[in-house]
């Protein structure tokens, strides 16, 4: 029987090494149980891509960037430190949602075919709103402050993605192990850490409602995705997880600019 901190170790590396693009070793074993933790890590796993973010931030205001440029250098950072990853969840959902009436047939689009227009609309028109919510905030004496928490909040829907009830649409794949693993507890618990650190981020730009506000309409929003991949496709997958993420933080970044 393993020990709670060779749990938590193994945890910390799949979070850190899933999520991000920072060299960790491999987990010792990957199972449910320290696959539902790292789900519930996954707000502190990406605590390095926060910090980047937040240096671009202020290295774009001592050189005097244009905001929409620092806010497209902070995308940028965050693509090539999670390699992609989520942008191709998103892209796959997409296309899967909308390639057939088939559940099967979508499925086997999300698993292997080439990103379609669906797709290229989905990124395109996110990173569009993303760029557009870091846009206002980066302009604050603040921003950087906010811009990483709001980072770190984004990745709260992985957890609420992943809770037990939330069923998987195949058994295979690299979310079958995580979906469905969290217990409702530990999801409850991520969320009111994730309030805290939302209200902290309206905080910093002036409005603490503004980044609850945010925090609940970003919540809605993935709880929204979720149950329309449920219903057409029988459950998530892991593309589904990725695109929670790039969901999430878009809605984040434009109630926070309202601050």
């Amino acid at each position: 029987m393993s020990s709670p901190g060779s749990t938590l170790r193994d945890a910390w590396l799949l979070a850190t090494g899933t999520l991000t693009a920072v060299r960790v070793p491999p987990p010792g074993r990957v199972d449910r149980s320290v696959a539902g933790l790292a789900m519930l890590l996954a707000p502190l796993a990406v605590v390095p891509l926060a910090a980047a973010t937040a240096l671009v931030v202020v290295l774009g205001d001592l050189v005097d960037l244009p905001p929409l440029a620092t806010a497209y250098v902070v995308l940028l950072a965050l693509a090539l430190g999670t390699r992609a990853f989520h942008w191709d969840g998103l892209a796959d959902t997409a296309d899967g949602l909308t390639a057939s009436y088939s559940r099967e047939r979508s499925l086997e689009v999300m698993r292997t075919g080439p990103v379609g227009p669906a797709g290229v609309v989905a990124v395109v028109l996110v990173a569009g709103l993303q760029a557009a919510g870091l846009t206002a905030v980066v302009r604050h004496e603040h921003g950087w402050w906010a811009v990483a928490l709001l980072v770190c909040v984004s990745r709260v829907g992985l957890p609420l993605a992943c809770v037990r009830g939330v069923p998987a649409a195949r058994s295979d794949g690299l979310g079958a192990t995580h979906i469905g693993a969290v217990p409702v507890v530990g999801a409850v618990a991520v969320l009111l850490v994730a309030l805290v650190l939302a209200g902290l981020a309206g905080h910093a730009l002036g409005s603490v409602v503004a980044g609850v506000v945010g925090l609940v309409l970003a919540v809605a929003a993935v709880v929204a995705l979720l149950v329309r991949c449920s219903r057409r496709l029988g459950g998530i997958t892991g593309d589904v997880l990725g695109a929670t993420v790039e969901v999430g933080l878009a809605v984040l970044l434009l109630a926070a600019a309202t601050a």
